[in-house]
């Protein structure tokens, strides 16, 4: 996992995530998922690019369980983008890099 990337618990959610001023992308993820280990080089490559613009954060749905049932969290990877607290779009599945760019920049262009 990249510097740019952090692993949130339950216990930060509210303040990452709910309380954050802009567009957050969280990566509900586990370690034992095999399409979570072949997003997650692609969203350490988006958090570098995207430094500065969009906070990335990590999710483990094994450790905070609550969350995951509280967004309905059915498959991993699921990635849910929160602008300002709010979810504005979530991606369920392993996509590709493009897909992932071109959701940020719709997002930021809205």
């Amino acid at each position: 996992m990249s510097a740019n990337v952090a692993e949130i618990t339950t216990a930060e959610w509210d303040k990452k995530v709910l309380e954050s001023k802009g567009l957050v992308m969280v990566d509900f993820w586990a370690p034992w998922c095999g399409p979570c280990r072949m997003v997650a080089p692609v969203v350490d490559e988006l958090a570098e690019e995207y430094k500065g613009r969009v906070s990335f954060m990590k999710l483990n749905t094994d450790d905070n369980q609550e969350i995951a049932v509280r967004y309905q969290v059915m498959g991993i990877p699921t990635l849910i983008f929160f602008k300002d607290g709010k979810i504005v779009s979530k991606l369920v599945g392993a996509q590709s890099k493009k897909t992932f760019k071109d959701k940020i920049e719709e997002i930021l262009a809205a």
